[in-house]
């Protein structure tokens, strides 16, 4: 089982030996002992620190017709880099690939500039680019090979170097990602985007029971218009998990999709962490944990019950 960078890392290889148009550019987060550099050292670039002239440069590779993944940590490309965003792949639509490592808090004891719990809003204000959070090496590859194969600009949002098991789907849905053990009887669905967001809604289900999981992996605006039509579909209501802001959060737009149904929004709070320490201590911190998260839940049923 691989971390979401190593999946992106070993895919991204597989698919560079099918497509000679495929080069790999990071921005210092490589390291010397990369596998596309080992694989393919003709056709990977490490930048350094220069995330916006990185992406200017693949702007220039796309144009010429080459297939550009670059990878850098999400808050230095989805912020710094946004205008580039913006026209580059959202208003030219460059096939290019953008892999925005350590979302949301997992650099930890890097400490805030590099947490980054708005890439996801920023990158969907640009109409254009897929966005995807994977979860699991499975999905990550698929993702990876997808975006490969793919004429229009990804964003692919990882963590760090944190390990999670496939999502064991229900083969009731054909094109919802709903974890086993679906009943329809059930008047509460969880909905998870991101690594920790999904972790948090797998352990959830396991203690309380008698809710749904509903994984969500790609979240640009055409991507959710399609889920959204099969969510009305689904009964009773949705709490929305996300590693991310609550301004400019998917728990937002579903909100505004879906009027007349009941949605209700689990995010970090918004407050800056005073301290470093691991992810898991930062998102303590910032209120986003089991204990919080299966009281958040608990809390909702009681006042539909009983109100």
């Amino acid at each position: 089982m691989l971390s979401g960078r190593d999946a992106c890392k070993a895919e991204l290889v597989k698919c560079a030996e099918e497509d000679s148009t495929i080069i790999c550019i990071e921005a210092d987060l490589g390291g010397r002992d990369h596998p596309f550099l080992r694989r393919f050292p003709e056709r990977f670039y490490n930048l350094g620190i220069a995330e916006m002239a990185a992406l200017d440069i693949c702007t220039g590779f796309a144009e010429a017709g080459f297939k550009p993944f670059f990878t850098t940590f999400a808050p230095f490309v989805a912020l710094r880099c946004a205008e580039s965003l913006k026209l580059s792949m959202g208003y030219m639509g460059k096939a290019i690939t953008v892999i925005g490592s350590y979302g949301g808090v997992c650099g930890g004891w890097f400490g805030t500039t590099h947490h980054c719990l708005e890439d996801v809003g920023v990158v969907r204000l640009f109409p254009g680019i897929k966005i995807a959070c994977p979860y699991g090496e499975a999905e990550t590859r698929q993702v990876l090979r997808e975006a490969a194969q793919a004429t229009q600009p990804f964003y692919i949002r990882l963590g760090r170097n944190d390990r999670y098991p496939d999502l064991i789907q229900s083969s009731e849905f054909a094109s919802l990602a709903m974890e086993q053990g679906y009943e329809r009887r059930y008047q509460v669905t969880l909905v998870s985007i991101g690594e920790k967001a999904t972790q948090l809604c797998v352990a959830a289900k396991q203690q309380l029971g008698e809710v749904n999981h509903l994984h969500l992996c790609y979240v640009d605006n055409l991507s959710l218009a399609k889920v959204i039509e099969q969510m009305t579909q689904l009964p009773g209501l949705f709490i929305v998990a996300e590693e991310h802001r609550r301004t400019g959060s998917i728990a937002a737009e579903l909100a505004l999709s879906l009027p007349h149904r009941s949605i209700h929004s689990f995010t970090p709070s918004d407050d800056w962490p005073k301290f470093a320490g691991s992810q898991d201590d930062i998102l303590t911190y910032l209120g986003f944990s089991l204990n919080t998260f299966v009281s958040f839940i608990k809390n909702i049923i009681y006042k539909k019950e009983h109100l």
